[in-house]
């Protein structure tokens, strides 16, 4: 059976087109930086601040936690999501849940900053839950359907580990590719082009 490509996918945001223009001004459009595995997915040319909060354990007061120049990705979206790595949102004093794209009911707050303006949100930080893009041809190549949960086993030169509770995700406009985030790119030492194996 194929190996399937490994990509890390470090911190970013999405963000509606109404918040880009609270955060970049009226009109902002996302500009092209680089296109991503994915068809009509980029990384965009704007960043922003992701602000969380944290107490101080001497005064009992909040002191805001930032992260600096984190990437947009493009297309806007029709729902604010920040995607962190579990230790990106601790960092900054949030509580992210393990969560597949799309599902922030109840996901952590945080506000982003740009150059125009910035924005509080109630909810939309998570921590991705590790997953395998694929299309129907694919899922079929390799005996799963959309939502079924398996393993991804990595064979790095020095961290070989296999990842449990990887969640298959099949759409025609999908490209066959696996994404982990930064914590677990850094587990298995997965520098450089990493493939992996699916395992039932």
């Amino acid at each position: 059976m194929k190996e399937i490509l490994v990509e890390t996918s470090a911190r970013h945001v999405h963000v509606t087109q109404e918040t880009l223009e609270v955060l970049f001004g009226a009109g902002a459009q996302l500009e092209v930086r680089a296109m991503l595995s994915q068809p009509g997915q980029f990384v965009s040319k704007q960043r922003v601040n992701v602000v969380g909060y944290k107490t101080d354990k001497v005064t009992g007061q909040k002191v805001e936690c930032v992260l600096k120049n984190v990437s947009i990705l493009g297309p806007c979206r029709k729902l604010n999501q920040i995607e962190l790595s579990a230790t990106d949102a601790r960092s900054i004093g949030i509580a992210a849940p393990i969560r597949e794209s799309g599902d922030i009911k109840g996901s952590g707050a945080c506000k982003l900053v740009g150059p125009a303006g910035e924005v509080e949100l109630a909810e939309g930080v998570i921590v991705a839950k590790r997953h395998i893009h694929m299309t129907p041809a694919d899922a079929e190549e390799f005996g799963v359907k959309n939502g079924d949960i398996v393993k991804l086993e990595l064979n790095t030169p020095e961290r070989s580990l296999t990842f449990g509770d990887v969640v298959v995700r099949v759409r025609e406009d999908f490209a066959l590719a696996a994404h982990i985030d930064t914590d677990e790119s850094n587990a298995a030492c997965a520098s450089g082009t990493v493939y992996g194996k699916l395992v039932k």
